[in-house]
């Protein structure tokens, strides 16, 4: 096993590929929609419903995390943590059941963030709906991703039965 600053994780590009810059790129790109969007409001002083303002710039947030996140990788650091931790404290082989768990869970509040979210913005456009339906999907995507689940890799067909470990 490499050593690195948390276990097999160090700081560094995490995808010098094509489709990590791309990715990085088309965060960037909606990133920089959202906030001309809240910048046009801000100088015509046409001040949108609370809830909905609100929506847009916690969308912008995560759009510029999630861009800095895919060139670090810190979700891989976090997950080195979790492994270890369950290494520790003798509960690693167990792991499947608490990983299942978790899934549930995260599902479970995407439905609930994304049912108060709509609740919150109801009458807006149709296109802070049709957001708030994207990056609720991105937003459970994305935890559940994290974890990195090789069964969870199988489904979605990003990684190769023989590269687990």
């Amino acid at each position: 096993m490499n050593q690195g600053l948390v276990g097999s994780w160090s700081p560094g590009i995490g995808d010098p590929s094509l489709g990590g810059w791309l990715t990085v790129l088309l965060y960037g790109v909606a990133g920089w929609t959202t906030w001309r969007l809240l910048r046009g409001w801000k100088e015509s002083q046409t001040c949108a419903p609370r809830y909905e303002h609100w929506f847009w710039r916690v969308l912008l947030i995560g759009l510029t995390l999630l861009g800095i996140n895919k060139q670090l990788d810190l979700q891989s650091a976090f997950t080195e943590i979790g492994r270890i931790l369950a290494d520790r404290q003798g509960w690693y082989a167990d792991r499947r059941q608490l990983q299942m768990a978790f899934i549930a869970g995260v599902a479970m509040m995407g439905l609930t963030l994304f049912a108060v979210t709509l609740h919150l913005t109801w009458g807006a456009p149709a296109s802070t709906l049709w957001a708030l339906l994207g990056g609720t999907g991105l937003l459970v995507f994305v935890i559940i991703r994290a974890a990195s689940f090789h069964h969870v890799d199988e489904v979605l067909v990003l990684c190769p039965v023989n590269n687990w470990h």
